[in-house]
Parts: C-alpha cells; sequence; structure tokens
C-alpha cells in the first residue's frame, strides 16, 4: 500500500523533509481561486488504495479550511483508502471556554468538522489547557508529537547557562518539560491580562537569574504581547538579552518585528513556516507517523 502526502500551500518545506524520513509519493494540489473567491481543488494520479496525508499547518485556518475539507473528499472519490490530517499546528483550541456570556467555544465545532472529514489527525503540542487531551473533542483517532526534546536539544547546544522562564501559568507544562530536558532550572512568571494586547507579567524567583541567560519559552507566540512584557521585566533584572523560544511562531500581524525591536533573539520549531524557524520536528512527526499508521 503506497503513502500520498499532499501538502497544501505554504507546507511544501516541512513535506520535502518528511519525504526523506519515511517513504511516500509527494502529489501537489492544484488550487485556483474564481473572482468571487471561491475555490477550485484539483488532484492529479493514482489514488485508488492509498493512504492519503493532507499536510497543512492550521495557523489563519479560516482560508485553510473549505480547501483541505474538498481535498480530503476528492482523495476518496478517487479511491483514497484512509484520509489522514498532519497538522503541525492546531487551530482554535486556545478557545475552549466561554468567556463572556454569549461567546461560542469554538474548539469543538472545529474539532467536529476535522473528524467529520478526516480519519484521523497528527498534531504537534495542542495548547490543552482546560481540556486533558484531543479525545475529549475529536471523535477521530489522534497523536501528539512533543516538540521539548527537540528544543531542549537546541538550548543544551547553543546556551551555556540557561534558566527557562515560562512567561505564565499556562506555559508552565512545556516550559517545565523542556528545561528537564536539558537539565536548566526554570520558573514560571505570573500573568494579568488586561486587553487582547495589554499584558502584565512579575518574577517568582528572581534569584534563579543571576549568572545565567534567560529562555523564555512558550507552546504559542502569537500577539507577541505576553513575551514583550516578560522582556520587559527581565530588562529590570538582568543584563543578558533573552532568548525567545516558541513551539508555534503564529506571529500575528507586527508581532516577530517588535520581539526583535526589544533585543531578543527569537526562534520557533517548523510547524509554521516562518524564518525563525531554527528547530526541525521532520524527524520526530515521521516517527511518530509510522508508530500511529501501524495502529490504525
Amino acid at each position: 500500500m503506497s503513502t500520498l502526502l499532499i501538502p497544501m500551500p505554504g507546507n511544501s518545506s516541512l513535506a520535502e523533509e518528511l519525504r526523506s524520513c519515511f517513504p511516500c509519493r509527494i502529489v501537489t494540489p492544484q488550487l485556483h481561486r474564481f473572482p468571487d473567491d471561491e475555490v477550485r481543488v484539483t488532484l492529479l494520479g493514482d489514488f485508488a488504495g492509498c493512504d492519503v496525508q493532507v499536510l497543512c499547518s492550521l495557523d489563519r485556518p479560516d482560508d485553510k479550511m473549505l480547501p483541505i475539507v474538498f481535498i480530503a473528499e476528492l482523495a476518496r472519490e478517487l479511491g483514497a483508502r484512509r484520509v489522514g490530517l498532519i497538522a503541525p499546528y492546531l487551530a482554535y483550541m486556545r478557545q475552549d471556554i466561554r468567556f463572556n456570556p454569549g461567546e461560542a467555544i469554538s474548539s469543538r465545532p472545529f474539532a467536529r468538522l476535522l473528524s467529520q472529514t478526516f480519519d484521523w489527525i497528527l498534531t504537534v503540542d495542542p495548547h490543552l489547557h482546560r481540556y486533558k487531551s484531543l479525545c475529549e473533542i475529536y471523535s477521530i483517532r489522534t497523536r501528539v508529537v512533543h516538540a521539548a526534546p527537540a528544543l531542549a536539544r537546541w538550548i543544551s547546544a547553543n546556551v551555556p547557562t540557561p534558566v527557562l522562564i515560562g512567561p505564565d501559568g499556562e506555559s508552565a507544562q512545556w516550559v517545565s518539560e523542556v528545561a528537564n530536558d536539558c537539565a536548566a532550572p526554570y520558573t514560571v512568571m505570573r500573568k494579568v491580562r488586561r486587553g487582547d494586547r495589554t499584558v502584565d507579567v512579575e518574577f517568582v524567583d528572581e534569584h534563579k537569574l543571576t549568572g545565567r541567560t534567560p529562555v523564555l519559552v512558550d507552546d504559542i507566540i502569537s500577539s507577541g504581547q505576553t513575551m514583550l512584557s516578560a522582556i520587559k521585566a527581565l530588562g529590570r533584572r538582568s543584563s543578558v538579552a533573552p532568548i525567545c523560544v516558541a513551539v508555534h511562531g503564529v506571529f500575528a500581524a507586527n508581532a516577530y518585528d517588535e520581539l526583535l525591536r526589544s533585543g531578543a533573539s527569537v526562534l520557533s520549531t517548523n510547524t509554521i513556516y516562518h524564518p525563525s524557524n531554527a528547530v526541525s520536528l521532520a524527524s520526530q512527526i515521521a516517527v511518530e507517523l509510522e508508530l500511529f499508521q501501524s495502529s490504525l
């Protein structure tokens, strides 16, 4: 049984890395946008009896959803045996509660849509804050790849005396895991969010900064405001420029430029294609993908 990997636009670099890690054939989809912004998708080749893997990181997801739904349905019409989704970044996981009256808990209908479209999903470190696992909202098989070992290897190789810092309580699960893997001390700051782009943070264990390079670790950098507030707080306590590390570098609007202007170094994994990508997760994704597929 052959495996076909279909990389959506913006995912070709990771697709090539994955192809070097496990046997598959890349099929590039053809997408055409009509003047009214509707999309037509085309797949060429023999799909009969094949395992199809759609590769699409779901940052800025709204414009990506209909094309991947159409691709999945088309692959089945062409004879695919099974259609899965490799989504290194899984969107809408942060909207997991009704923060204000009348708001949609978007993570649930989004999960239902993907569960109706695909046979399985593999992702990297989804934002599981109020959910214990993806199976709480996804009705299909799921597999999670963890970025902590790869981030720890990068930090160990590039930062001689790090102290890892979580910019808020939600980051604690990621910073503690990375710190454990690279045998470094860590601390977690307290965050008070006053709006989408207004965040205050404060330190808990300032003594851990002494003589060390601060490495701020979070799962997602989106607006960048939490990181910017943490960098500002660090500037009052440490003369060493911090390193900002993200599993998922969403970098909404001009967040990346603002972080660089703050004097920090910024790096991310390649779950979302971006100039900051310094840590590739292709080999980990490939290993988990093969294990996952063998269990399906």
